[in-house]
């Protein structure tokens, strides 16, 4: 290979398609009368310029990748090359379609070595970004399959190809370019006889693609938490209590926050004039005040334009006490969730109860799932949350030693890398010593990430200091979270061994 000193991807134009031409007939031997006429490269240059680029090495056309835009669902999955390019007009090419197809992606045999296939693919995904398209599809020709027609199948030659028995350069190349074949296609273009007139299609789909959304709402990308590290006071009355709160409230919202977490009984403080009562009368007490707190924080969401993650109160349904806490969005909507492990403590000291609701909730700023304390503990809670969609994880804990924060703090960072999300955990610090059951706090709230190169190598996002009343702000990244998921060095969610087992909801 001569000396290169100049590398430059252009656009296509006409006066090309001499030289293109020529450079198609090297590229292609064995497929006669396999180039394109001008008058279908002006075609293609007028209806779809961005579609249309070639790879010039010291000026001389050295690759080229042509495709249109389709709607997809007016072809079936057996179409034929004939079909998706209107028998070669491009009259299927639609401005308002939705899948970028691959017509044509050659290298002329002397550049070959010098990975200018991959800048065409990338070029292809970044368009297909830049127009918010769902995704790409071409008919990948097979053209060593001839070699093995005599013995096996397409879809055989295929999985061989996969598993590396066989060497096919081309198909190895798109699936190393994260292009995933679906179908065989039979007949997909006529005079292909190295590749048996079979075609693979091969997928590529956009993880950025947003389909378009008619009412004035966006969904946010860049998510910023808002932990309330409270600390346990006494407070004469609920208004002194929700004053306090409201003051959290006020702070975390004037910076923005999207969401703001409280701990697990912070209205605990309220059971102190109480004390005179068993703690299971007491707690029960403090039941009462539930509802008229998830109310208030109602109508704070709306007044501060802030989601609030209530934390967790005791409530009393059917007889029966549970934990549990309300997700109240900034639209006024409102949201119950519960307490599934009660910890041995709560179970025996206040007749507590296991809860049965587990979900996702669908938020301004994606999917969220909440777990109490002790819930998070549990890995199949989040697993199932996470194949619901679950991009943040909020865990609202009390914890009266190091050791139970440990647990809560070490399984919630297990929980971010296995289920790729982000895990927010608010607790409470301080004494309450005229509450019984609640003499000492400990914490240091954290919002936990994934380990990969796009998060901390520690997978530690923010983390407050330990013992002290404060706030942790803290923004995310959805969007990082969908790269990580299909381009992560590892990918615990997809690589999952479903054949072997899986983590099903009972109801």
């Amino acid at each position: 290979m001569q000396e290169i000193e100049n590398i430059e991807l252009e656009y296509l134009k006409l006066e090309d398609a001499k030289e293109l031409q020529e450079a198609m007939m090297m590229s292609y031997p064995n497929l006669p009368d396999s180039y394109w006429r001008e008058s279908q490269i002006k075609t293609l240059t007028e209806k779809f310029p961005d579609g249309q680029i070639v790879i010039k090495v010291d000026g001389e056309i050295a690759a080229c990748a042509l495709c249109i835009i389709v709607d997809y669902d007016k072809f079936s999955h057996h179409h034929t090359y004939s079909q998706i390019t209107g028998n070669y007009t491009f009259s299927t090419h639609d401005d308002d379609g939705d899948i970028l197809y691959g017509i044509d992606v050659f290298v002329k045999p002397r550049f070959r070595g010098l990975r200018l296939g991959r800048r065409l693919y990338d070029y292809r995904k970044e368009l297909c970004e830049k127009l918010n398209l769902k995704g790409i599809a071409f008919g990948g020709r097979i053209p060593n399959y001839h070699k093995y027609a005599d013995e096996i199948s397409p879809k055989e030659y295929i999985e061989k190809v996969k598993r590396k028995e066989i060497d096919d350069p081309v198909l190895n190349f798109q699936i190393s370019n994260d292009f995933h074949p679906s179908k065989i296609l039979k007949g997909y273009l006529e005079g292909d006889l190295d590749s048996g007139e079979f075609a693979v299609l091969l997928e590529w789909d956009n993880i950025y693609y947003e389909r378009p959304n008619k009412k004035a709402t966006t969904k946010k990308k860049i998510v910023r938490l808002g932990l309330v590290q409270w600390q346990m006071r006494p407070y004469s009355n609920l208004d002194e209590l929700m004053q306090q709160a409201e003051y959290f409230l006020d702070t975390v919202s004037g910076y923005r926050c999207d969401f703001a977490l409280f701990p697990e009984f912070f209205n605990a403080p309220l059971m102190a004039e109480n004390n005179h009562m068993s703690e299971p009368d007491a707690i029960r007490e403090l039941a009462k005040h539930t509802q008229t707190i998830a109310k208030r924080f109602s109508e704070l969401s709306i007044s501060y334009n802030i989601n609030i993650i209530t934390g967790s109160m005791p409530e009393m349904k059917d007889g029966d006490l549970y934990n549990v806490g309300y997700l109240c969005r900034r639209d006024g909507s409102t949201e119950r969730y519960e307490k599934i492990h009660v910890t041995p403590d709560e179970a025996k000291v206040w007749g507590m109860q296991g809860g049965d609701t587990l979900k996702t909730y669908d938020t301004d700023c994606g999917k969220i799932g909440i777990l109490i304390c002790y819930d998070a503990e549990f890995p199949e809670l989040s697993r199932l949350l996470a194949q619901e969609g679950m991009d943040i994880l909020f865990v609202p804990f009390l914890t009266d030693t190091q050791n139970g924060y440990s647990r809560v703090r070490l399984c919630s960072q297990a929980r971010a890398i296995e289920n790729e999300c982000y895990v927010a955990l608010a607790g409470s610090v301080g004494n309450l010593p005229n509450v019984h059951n609640m003499d000492i706090q400990f914490a240091q709230s954290a919002v936990f990430t994934p380990c990969d190169f796009a998060f901390p190598t520690n997978g530690i996002k923010a983390e407050a200091i330990a013992n002290s009343e404060m706030v942790l702000i803290a923004d995310v990244d959805i969007d990082l979270l969908t790269e990580l998921n299909t381009f992560g060095s590892v990918r615990n969610l997809n690589d999952r061994r479903k054949d072997m087992y899986e983590v099903v909801k009972k109801y």
